[in-house]
């Protein structure tokens, strides 16, 4: 327990951004939603330390600024299609099962890769091999063969402009972009 109120020191900026998030959930920032969100967010790490992410991870800031203004721009876009799909007087658009290999062997990316396919409409991950590094996604609108190398193609670089923000250069260098 000891170990685990010093390593506190060393998560501040995910305390802080717990405590960001709780004053986004309560609808706005007093001393009332910043206490008690910095009693929530030491209690939880505390609980429930994070595993240490510092060897996979370092901010490129404008990579980091390209690659989000990119997701909202890929969130935007596939609502507005995946919208039309549901209102256009047509039947439903094919879909299919993807199997995507993913460049890096990191859990982390994997991960992080699978949630933000995810959190873009039109496309939900159903598989995540671990032992492999692939994904397989549900995804709409991909009954040709043509439509799921897009698909493919449009995680792949997903992956490479998140790891290209984020990624330290082994990282980089391991999956092939340096």
């Amino acid at each position: 327990m000891r170990r685990r109120v010093v390593e506190l020191a060393r998560s501040w900026v995910w305390i802080l951004v717990s405590v960001a998030l709780w004053c986004l959930l309560w609808g706005g920032i007093d001393l009332k939603n910043v206490l008690g969100g910095l009693v929530a967010a030491i209690f939880v790490f505390v609980l429930f330390p994070m595993p240490p992410l510092g060897h996979e991870l370092t901010v490129r800031p404008v990579r980091f600024v390209l690659f989000l203004l990119r997701f909202l721009y890929d969130l935007c876009a596939s609502a507005i299609e995946v919208g039309w799909y549901a209102i256009r007087p047509a039947p439903q658009p094919p879909s299919s099962v993807v199997a995507v290999k993913m460049a890096s062997r990191s859990d982390l990316f994997l991960t992080t890769t699978g949630v933000l396919c995810t959190l873009i409409p039109g496309s939900v991950v159903v598989e995540a091999q671990r032992a492999t590094g692939m994904l397989f996604l549900h995804t709409i609108g991909t009954g040709t063969p043509e439509e799921a190398e897009k698909a493919r193609r449009q995680v792949r670089e997903q992956e490479v402009r998140l790891l290209r923000a984020v990624a330290r250069r082994e990282v980089l260098e391991e999956a092939g972009l340096l």
